[in-house]
């Protein structure tokens, strides 16, 4: 391993087939920089699904070797990484799990050799979504800035009898900051008055005086669409003022572990992913499988194994020898059970590589019963 960068090389157990008689994916992700919390996760969910996939004899008789390097969310490594990939001649399928800025470069990459990408773990990009999905890049991550911010008005709006005061709190990015402004937007006419947007940077320190802004003009509910550094520190600063609002925020993949700490029934979180308090048989299933296998909480997974599932339906699809192109050829018209990890099915078509149909549940945490608990069930928007 050079610094940090070649993180590992396959998933193939001993004595496994060769690359020619594999399945092929290469996986860019950020294992070590400062999305690793979420990308790597990701990355490991995707490694540890085909490594135990592999263990019972592989899809269709072949093994699935992935091949992962860290690009720390930086764009150069990703960019070096995609080109090691697509020069590649026995790989079919790059996966990206890093942050967003790493798309552009990977996607020029792989369009430049006709090699399909999916994305897992961060936003999706738009070239994904209906009507005019591109035929090459696929995502399975429950990002969707707009769609989400929907939902979590029209919860606060259900729950809230008469006229109530939303604050909005965003990272000082334009994915973060450009939901919070539809949010903004989509608030009019249903008796809520936005009485205030807090954009934090990035290298924020000290989240008070966002919140005290917030505290101030007298916030019901705070809403927050932003990576899970700000939606927390702002929910904190806010308790440690004496703020006894409810904060509602989207479920990252560390949120499970983050209501267990926090212990605050006014914290809240919606989600496109099922959370393992639900017990699930899947649930069970990631745990063990991950045992002494990851540095991650299990919980942590779920957006990797989502991924790797819909890979692995796509491939059981490709006729071998497996091509990049049958490969797209599968994705581009695919439905994926996802029991028990979301509250529906993933379907792809020629013209929509997200999904048809969002699926949100709300979470929060029980004081009486000292667990993390569904404070509403499967909600279901469709993807227009």
């Amino acid at each position: 391993m050079i610094a940090g960068y070649l993180i590992a090389c396959t998933t193939l157990v001993p004595g496994a087939a060769a690359a020619a008689d594999a399945y092929v994916l290469g996986l860019t992700g950020d294992m070590t920089g400062r999305d690793s919390a979420n990308s790597g996760a990701a990355a490991d969910g995707i490694r540890i699904y085909f490594e135990r996939l592999n263990a019972k004899g592989g899809i269709n008789g072949r093994k699935v070797e992935v091949l992962m390097r860290d690009n720390q969310s930086e764009p150069s490594r990703a960019a070096t990484d995609a080109q090691v990939f697509v020069n590649n001649d026995d790989l079919q399928l790059i996966i990206s799990a890093s942050l967003s800025s790493t798309y552009a470069p990977t996607i020029a990459e792989a369009k430049r050799k006709g090699v399909p990408i999916l994305f897992s773990a961060g936003v999706c990009p738009t070239d994904v979504f209906p009507p005019k999905a591109d035929p090459l890049l696929f995502c399975t991550s429950g990002y969707a800035a707009e769609k989400d911010v929907e939902f979590a008005v029209d919860y606060m709006r259900k729950m809230t009898s008469g006229q109530f005061k939303l604050g909005l709190v965003s990272m000082a990015i334009p994915i973060s900051r450009g939901g919070m402004e539809h949010a903004a937007k989509y608030s009019a006419g249903k008796n809520i008055q936005v009485i205030g947007h807090e954009s934090a940077p990035p290298p924020t320190v000290n989240y008070a005086p966002y919140a005290t802004k917030l505290k101030d003009a007298g916030a019901d509910w705070v809403l927050s669409w932003a990576p899970w550094v700000t939606q927390v520190k702002t929910f904190e600063a806010l308790r440690q003022q004496g703020w006894s609002g409810r904060f509602i925020s989207y479920g990252h993949n560390v949120a499970e572990e983050e209501l267990k700490r926090i212990k605050d029934p006014g914290f809240l979180v919606f989600t496109t992913n099922a959370m393992f308090s639900d017990n699930q048989p899947i649930h069970g299933e990631i745990q063990a499988a991950a045992a002494g296998k990851t540095k991650y909480p299990y919980t942590y997974l779920n957006e990797g194994w989502i991924a790797a599932t819909v890979i692995e339906a796509a491939l059981k699809k490709v006729a071998w020898p497996p091509s990049r192109a049958k490969v797209a050829e599968a994705m581009n018209a695919l439905t994926v059970d996802l029991s028990g990890l979301r509250g529906g099915a993933i379907v792809w078509s020629g013209q929509n590589h997200y999904r048809q149909d969002l699926y949100y549940r709300v979470y929060g945490w029980d004081g009486a019963t000292n667990r993390v608990k569904t404070v509403a069930d499967w909600v279901n928007k469709p993807v227009n």
